[in-house]
């Protein structure tokens, strides 16, 4: 009986890009993806058609990893919505804090792919759309008026923390964006 014990190409190489493109951007060479996944090119386009099919399928991977987290940490939030959907920009304040912290991996994916059509843009936008979703969840549980808008409005706030996190982070863009976060949960009236 044959048991694997390393990943294959194909995970090595998702491991491999979903680091280095956190770390170095979605511009990072083929050939340190391949030396540091440690494959030969052809499995690269085997498994993916090329960088542009790696690079979608990091960010789909990733964003079911962070949907994930989003879910956990409202969970462990409790049942209250208010809690939950603060709790999320409390666990973000945590990630803005850690050293290897390089700012949104969704947001620098689509501020450095300049072509309109490439298939990450259609992945960060559905990501971007289940958080949303998520938020907008909440926010009707919060009884408040305008759950779609406010929603919104929080992904803008998720947004511009994790950009100021990375750029400025001696403006203490957690605390500031917290407190935004507050005043659009406040719009709610509130249990009745």
């Amino acid at each position: 009986m044959n048991t694997r014990t390393t990943p294959g190409p194909r995970e090595r190489l998702l491991d491999a890009a979903q680091k280095l493109t956190y770390s170095q951007g979605v511009g990072v060479g083929v050939d340190a993806l391949l030396k540091a996944a440690n494959v030969a090119r052809r499995s690269l386009y085997e498994h993916f058609g090329g960088k542009d099919g790696l690079i979608a399928e990091v960010l789909r991977r990733s964003t079911a990893e962070d949907e994930a987290r989003y879910r956990e940490t409202m969970d462990a939030a409790g049942d209250d919505p208010r809690a939950r959907l603060l709790a999320v920009f409390d666990r973000l304040a945590t990630t803005i804090d850690e050293p290897d912290f390089r700012g949104c991996r969704y947001l620098a994916a689509d501020l450095a792919l300049a072509d309109p059509a490439h298939p990450g843009h259609a992945v960060t936008r559905e990501y971007r759309r289940h958080v949303q979703r998520l938020f907008e969840h909440e926010l009707v549980r919060l009884g408040h008026p305008r759950p779609a808008h406010a929603a919104g409005q929080l992904l803008l706030l998720v947004d511009g923390m994790l950009a100021a996190g990375a750029t400025r982070p001696e403006t203490c863009p957690a605390a500031l964006v917290r407190e935004l976060a507050e005043q659009v949960l406040d719009a709610a009236p509130g249990p009745s």
